[in-house]
Order: C-alpha cells, then structure tokens, then sequence
C-alpha cells in the first residue's frame, strides 16, 4: 500500500506541478535517479510531439481541402499511367509563391528539352525556391540548399500500388474515407521526426543548462555531482516546454510569431534551475544552523550532567567523610567505657 501511495505521490502529473510550482522538491526529483528524469523527459516530449502533430494534421487537411477547391474549379483536366502525368494545358501553368505552401509551382508536362527546364530552375533560384512539376518527375528547390532534388513518379507511386489515376479520381479519393489512412500516415511520420528531433535538442539544452547550473553550485558553495544538477536540469525546462506548446498551439489557426522566443525558453529553465540551486543553498544552510543550535543544546545538557555528576560525587564524599568521623567517634567512646570500667573496685570482702 505505501508503494502505491509513493508511485500515486510522484506520478507522471504529480512531476509536472512539483516542477513548476515546488522547486523545493528537485533535489527530492533529482534523487530518484537520471532513469526516471530521462522518462519523464521522453513523456512531455511525446505530449509536445502529440499537439505538434495534430495542428500539423489539421494544417495538411486545411492545406487539402484549398488544393481539392483549386483542383476542382480551376486546375485543368490531367491524367497519369505508368510513370507519365499529363496534364491537358495548352502552355505551362505557373503558381505564385504567395498562392503555393511550397514556394513558386511550374506545371509543364510538355516539355522535354534540358535548356527549358534548366530555365525554370532559374526562376526557382530567383522566386527564393520552389516546385517544378513534369510530365515523369517532380523538381524540388529549396533557397537554403545549393541544387536541386528530382523526384520520379514511378519511384514512390508504384510502391503505394498507385499506378494510373485522373483528376476526378484524386477528387473522389480526397473526398472519400480512405484520405484516413493517408492522415494517419501524416501523423505517424510527423511524430516519428518530431519527436527523435525535439527530444534531441532538449538534451542538448539539458547539457547546456546543467553545465551552467554545475558551475552556479560553484558559486553558491553546494558540493554536488554533475548528474544531480543534469537530472534537475531536465525538471527545470518542464515550463518552457509547456509554453512552447501553447505556442505551437497558438499557431495552428494564428499566424502569431514572437520574436527571440528562444532565448526566453532556455532562460526560463535556467531561472528555475537557479533558483533551485540557492533553494537548496538556503536549505543546507537552515539545516547547519539547526545542527549547530542541536550541538549547542547537546554541549549545554553535556555540562549540566557533568556538574550534576561533579556535585553527586562530592555529596557522596562528604557523606563517606561523615561515615568515617562517625565510626572515629564512636571507637573513641568506646575506649573510654572500656577505661572507665578498668578504675572500678573488684569488690570487698572485708
């Protein structure tokens, strides 16, 4: 019973409020080891890869239902079999990156000759990046990364069993209830990435932060391990992986960006961890007046039994001492009887 109160006491939960709002409890969290701190760690980074994934999702349906609008009022008629798209276009079409998710989008199934192609690769490069889409493979320029990278459809559709469909058929499937599955997809592979990545970069923090938090023990004259403060580390960015989800959560319907949100992750966990620190310094020095005022009233109780001791002995040397006169007196008297009785007449006969 008292292990299930203690589990019940330090669950999952119980962890995140002590974090925030405890910071007396982190050399209690600290101590119940770097297993327990690394999985706590693992299960807010899941929590945060979970809402991440979900406005990810609701952004990819959002992003769907706009492309199956487009598609259905404005994009022309196209058809693909075999590994050739074809779309039934008179001249190329060209969307504008302020209209595309993905930057500036070519649409040519036409084209065949490198020069023409080489030319929109330009206009990529000028537009900052982008798509070119043609009739056996997808070009993908991204503006930070020097190149390009091609895509053929065969390479991935024919591992999907897709091997011929038309514009109402992307329509129909869109629309039907087996776009679930492709959700489902989404998800899996969004909280796969994001979780290894984010809770990679949270340990890198981790480190940083208990490098700092190591040194402020330093400061502050408390002889600690370096795992101690790493564990109590992990516990301290509890509130800035909080907010960040209410950030994260906040830009799934707001386009709301603040600026050097960074810095005030990582510095709102080293508050906490500081603050722990001189917390735990202000403890340990509590503690040390209360072993000295104990060492006091022991030093004090120490001498009262001493002189209760001194006086007791000396009580009992005096009453020996009386004893000793006592016993002195009365061989004394005693001599005298003895004498007293020798002077006497024997008696008369006479």
């Amino acid at each position: 019973m008292e292990e299930e109160k203690k589990k019940t006491k330090n669950g999952f939960f119980q962890k995140v409020w002590n974090s925030i709002m405890k910071l007396e409890k982190y050399p209690d969290l600290a101590a119940e080891g770097l297993g327990k701190a690394f999985s706590y760690l693992c299960k807010i980074v899941a929590i945060f890869a979970i809402i991440l994934c979900l406005g990810m999702l609701y952004q990819s349906h959002q992003i769907m239902q706009e492309g199956i609008h487009y598609l259905q009022n404005e994009f022309p008629d196209f058809s693909y079999k075999e590994g050739t798209l074809d779309v039934f276009a008179e001249k190329r079409l060209t969307i504008a990156e302020e209209d595309s998710y993905v930057g500036r989008t070519i649409i040519d199934t036409k084209v065949e000759d490198e020069q023409t192609i080489n030319q929109y690769i330009s206009e990529l490069n000028k537009a900052g990046g982008g798509m070119i889409v043609l009739k056996n493979k997808v070009i993908l320029k991204n503006g930070a990364v020097a190149g390009t990278i091609s895509y053929n459809y065969n390479e991935f559709l024919d591992k999907m069993g897709i091997t011929e469909f038309t514009k109402q058929n992307v329509i129909d499937y869109a629309n039907s209830p087996q776009v679930i599955s492709l959700y489902i997809s989404i998800f899996i592979t969004i909280f796969i990435y994001s979780f290894i990545m984010y809770l990679l970069t949270t340990l890198s923090n981790v480190v940083f932060l208990s490098i700092f938090g190591y040194l402020a023990t330093w400061i502050a004259r408390i002889k600690m391990r370096f795992l101690p403060v790493f564990n109590m580390a992990i516990y301290a960015f509890t509130l800035s992986i909080i907010l960040n989800m209410l950030y994260v959560g906040v830009n799934i319907f707001i386009d709301f960006k603040m600026e050097y949100f960074q810095v005030m992750y990582v510095s709102v966990a080293a508050i906490y961890l500081v603050a722990a620190i001189f917390l735990l310094k202000t403890e340990f020095m509590k503690q040390q007046i209360e072993l000295m005022k104990i060492a006091e009233a022991q030093e004090l109780v120490r001498k009262e039994l001493e002189e209760k001791e001194r006086q007791e002995q000396e009580k009992k040397k005096r009453e020996e001492k009386d004893k000793e006169e006592q016993k002195k007196e009365n061989e004394k008297e005693k001599e005298t009887d003895v004498g007293s009785n020798d002077g006497e007449p024997q008696g008369s006969n006479a």
